[in-house]
Order: structure tokens, then sequence, then C-alpha cells
């Protein structure tokens, strides 16, 4: 062990005594395999919906309803600069501190890895190349440092990479991004993403793979990048020690710790808005506490964060992933989630310069309290899902009075409307109204997932619906694939996490 790792193994146990919860559209996002390269880093490139019944004034959070993986947004420095700050124990500290000769869990184990490369990278230098002179100059890539740890000699590496700048357009199994390895003897492989949130690559040295623990990314003044002031971007800089999912910290007890935080989360929201005496537009009389149950918002909250083609593919590990993500990180996780439509943080919400989503909920839910700071609101979770509770309200009170009288008595399962909306404004409610009775399914016969037919499965994404001998599927028709995907999952998580309620002592 590396005299480094020595000091770092030190200062642990203090650490993770450390507070983890603060007070407080579906995204592309990326599969997790991907070509081998290591290739020279150039510039890139510039990179049939039914007829619509009832018109609806929009209030949608459809602006969210974007890819961050095919092109990430740049993170307002704001956002980077209000970064949870490392905090070394001092050495009076690290006296009074008792180790227990206790064995570790491996969630344990993980939270240690990931506390010791966040103190490592503290000191780390990322060193910007600018290429070109004079008018002509030009910052020629993003600068990114890794935290690898090797389960071999037990010590850590730092690996530097440069990623191209502006991110490029990226999606899961197109070609990967072309990228530099600039530590010697280390081998990359980019795994997904591009941008604060997402981006993430593989190591191996000599054969061994190597853990990633720990990611240092730099975060530029959006502003001096459309001016072109290269040396200035570089200058202002503010690079975010955050490590994104990885599949060397996914584990079982940070899976189930994510959606027992998610709810733990979703319920403070709620309590803190039935203490407001918040009342309700879409059902006067009201409070708006009692409007959604906080399983759906914790439910929404996993739902923003994965993708379709992921969800596609891996089904419930996909949602695990996004779980184990919340476990780990808490109040921190999806904090710098940026869409290319500038929505942030884990609900995904909107700005527009002060006309957006965000903005909307803090004017007509005055009674919630919610933070007018879009970027400080939008990136704390349990703000967040406030805000998330008073925009279902708000258009559920746009819906037709049989959505919103069916949706009161059964508010789990009619969230497929509110979801809808969510996902993609009051027009994709209207056309999920339409492509209900188009399958000749009454709202009142409708129920949470049941058990496919034997033998005869039902293609899904589906809805299910009251029948003599029990509960069967119906098969959605196209109508918009997106939505339809989004319907599918909510009510996917949403079962899980029920599940995992009953299971409960």
């Amino acid at each position: 062990m590396n005299r480094t790792t020595a000091t770092l193994r030190t200062l642990l146990p203090l650490l993770v005594l450390l507070p983890l919860v603060s007070a407080c559209a579906t995204s592309s996002l990326s599969s997790n395999e991907g070509e081998p390269l290591t290739a020279a880093l150039e510039e890139p490139p510039p990179g049939a919906d039914e007829e619509e019944a009832e018109p609806v004034a929009p209030t949608g959070n459809e602006e969210a309803d974007q890819a961050p993986e095919s092109t990430e947004g740049e993170v307002p420095l704001s956002v980077a600069d209000s970064e949870p700050g490392i905090v070394a124990p001092t050495p009076d500290e690290l006296d009074e501190v008792l180790v227990e000769g206790l064995p570790r869990g491996r969630d344990e184990l993980i939270r240690d890895l990931v506390a010791e490369a966040r103190l490592l990278l503290r000191d780390v230098e990322l060193d910007y190349v600018f290429t070109g002179k004079g008018k002509k100059e030009t910052l020629r890539g993003r600068p990114v440092a890794f935290a690898l740890w090797s389960e071999v000699s037990k010590d850590w590496t730092i690996a530097h990479i440069e990623i191209p700048r502006p991110p490029v357009k990226w999606k899961p199994g197109g070609k990967p991004i072309a990228f530099k390895v600039i530590t010697p003897g280390i081998q990359a492989q980019h795994v997904k993403g591009t941008g604060a949130e997402r981006l993430m690559f593989s190591f191996t040295r000599d054969g061994e793979p190597l853990r990633v623990y720990g990611r240092k990314f730099p975060v530029f003044d959006s502003a001096l990048l459309k001016k072109k002031k290269w040396r200035d971007v570089a200058a202002t800089a503010r690079p975010i020690i955050y490590l994104p999912f990885t599949a060397d910290t996914l584990d079982p007890l940070l899976v189930s710790g994510g959606r027992e935080y998610l709810l733990a989360t979703a319920r403070a929201a709620v309590d803190e808005l039935r203490a407001a005496r918040a009342p309700s537009v879409a059902y006067p009389g009201e409070l708006l506490a009692d409007v959604v149950p906080p399983e759906v918002i914790a439910t929404l909250a996993v739902i923003e964060q994965l993708d379709d083609t992921d969800y596609v593919k891996k089904g419930e590990a996909a949602v695990d992933e996004v779980l184990n993500h919340y476990g780990l990180k808490r109040d921190e996780a999806y904090r710098y989630s940026v869409s290319s439509a500038s929505a942030i943080g884990p609900m995904q919400f909107t700005n527009r310069r002060g006309n957006g989503t965000y903005a909307l909920v803090v004017r007509r839910c005055r009674e919630a309290r919610l933070d007018p700071d879009f970027e400080r609101g939008a990136t704390n979770l349990l703000n967040a899902m406030k805000a998330a509770i008073c925009l279902f309200d708000i258009e559920l009170n746009q819906m037709r009075q049989e959505i919103r009288a069916e949706y009161h008595d059964n508010r789990q399962v009619l969230g497929i409307f509110p979801v809808a909306a969510y996902n993609g404004g009051p027009k994709n409610v209207t056309k999920l109204y339409n492509v209900i009775k188009r399958m000749k399914v009454k709202l009142s016969d409708l129920r949470p997932p049941g058990e496919q037919p034997e033998g005869k499965p039902v293609s899904c994404p589906c809805l299910w619906q009251a029948v003599e001998d029990g509960v069967r599927p119906v098969t959605i028709p196209r109508y918009n694939s997106e939505n339809r995907w989004y319907i599918e999952k909510y009510q996917s998580i949403l079962g899980s996490i029920d599940a995992q309620e009953s299971a409960a002592p």
C-alpha cells in the first residue's frame, strides 16, 4: 500500500460518519457496453401522432423530455459552485475515532473507496491544451481525471483523459467518442455519456481491470463558450468531483437503500406540503399533500433518469442502476443531469429564462414555499419533488372531469395521466385518453400490473384491465413510442417500490 493510500485509509473512519442525506424526460442514457477506442481527438462536426381533441393550455414539463445522453447540456456554473464540499478531519478528530473490528459490508467498502477517491482527486490538476494562434486559437478538448483502484496491488492510480469539446452527439450502440489517454500505461474504453452527469470510461492496466471510484470533470462558463474566449473558459472552469453510476459501485444494499431514500424524501416533501396547508387546485377543498402518493413521486425520480433503450434491453437491472446511484450519492445524485433542452436535476425541470416549467410552479404554487432560485431548487431533490407534486396538481386541473374523478379514487394506477403530461405536456394526456377509448378499456377497469397469461404473453408497453377471472394485459397501440415506454416504466417501477414496501417489516 502506497503512502497516499495509507493516509487516506486513516481518514476514512471519520468520513463515513459524515451525513449522507440533505435536508431536502425521458432520457437517452447509455448502455454499459462500448467498443474499445483510443483515437486522435478532433473537433466534431455540428451536430405521426393522432389528431388531438380538446386543446389544453400548455403547462407540462415537455421541454424536459429530451435526450441528455445524445447531447448533454453544459452544467450551469452556479450548480457546480454549490457542489458539496470535501471536509478532511483534523488530527485531533482522528484521535477520537473509534474503529470497531466488525467486518464491513461491500456497500460500506464502496462508500469508503468513493470517499477516498474524492479526497485523492481534490488536489489533482486538470491540464487544458490550446491549439492554433491568435484569433484561431481554440481549446482542444475537455480534460477529465479518474481515480482508479487496483484490487491486486491495493493502490490508486489517477488516469487523465481528454474528451471532445463541445460534447459530441452520442447514442448507446453508436460509434464511440474520440478521446486521448494522457496517462501512460493505461488502456481506456468509453462506456457511456459525454457530460458531467454520465460520462464514464472503463480502464485496464497490463490486463488488470481497474475499478473506477472517482471522477473530476470541469464545468465551463456557457457565456464564455459562446464568445469563444477559450483562455477565460479554462481559467474560470469549475472542476467538480462527482462519480456517475458505474458497475463497480453496484450493490444490492445500495439498490434497496436508493428505494428507501427516494421514498423517505418523497414523504418528507408531502409532509412539508401538509404542514404548509398548500391547497390543491385540481380538487378544491383538499390539500395538495393528498393529491399525489409519495410512491408515485419516488417512481418519477427514477423514470426521469432511466433510458428507454436501457430499460428495454436490461429491464429491472436498468432500474437497479438508477436506484443504486440514489443509494450511493443520495442528495447529490443526478444534480448535474442537464439535457440538451437545459432541463436540470433529478426531476428534470426547465427554466427558459424564467418562463419554464419550474418558474410556473413557483408562481402557481406559492403556498408550497418552493425555492425561487431555479438552479438551487431544481437540483435539490426534496424541493424538486414538491415542485413535481405541484405540477401534477396543475396538470390534473386541466384534464377532463372523467380523468380527475377516476384518478381521485385510484391514484397510483391512474397516475399514468399526470405522468404522461409530465413527460410530454397536456397533448400526451389527450392522446393517451383517445388511445384508451380505442382500446375499449374503461378507466374504472384499469388495475396495477398482474401476471402475463401463460403461453400467450401480451406485447408491452401495455395497460392492465380487470376482467372476470382477474387482470389481463392489453397492448397500448402506437401513438407516441416515447410516452408509451414512459408509462410502462412507471407501472413497473411503481410496482417494485410497492413490493418493497409490502415486504418491509
